[in-house]
């Protein structure tokens, strides 16, 4: 697998210093691109922080209460793999479908 990359806390606006009040993962946590790792609240709304890519949660680097600005790393990622889905080669031949049976005949 690849080498932990660190998540930043991305462009939040003019606001610093914002505190953490949700963590939504943990160690160890699959995540898919997207979904929320972190909830952040200033004085006018609630933020949630998401995941830029797919991976599994190596390190946390915040907890609840935690002050943090764009730019703040929060967690350190490691990236899924591809997943290597078996390809079908072009020069073997498929086998012909099975030919389908006639439907019974139903009784009146």
């Amino acid at each position: 697998m690849a080498a932990p990359k660190d998540v930043l806390v991305p462009d939040i606006g003019d606001f610093k210093d914002i505190p953490v009040i949700e963590v939504l993962v943990k160690p160890g946590d699959h995540v898919k691109a997207e979904e929320s790792l972190i909830t952040l609240e200033s004085d006018k709304a609630t933020m949630e922080v998401p995941a830029p890519f797919d991976g599994v949660i190596k390190e946390l680097r915040v907890k609840v209460g935690d002050d943090v600005s764009e730019g703040t790393v929060i967690l350190s990622l490691e990236e899924a793999s591809p997943s290597r889905e078996p390809q079908m080669n072009e020069d073997t031949p498929t086998a012909p479908a099975a030919p389908t049976a006639p439907a019974a005949p139903t009784a009146p």
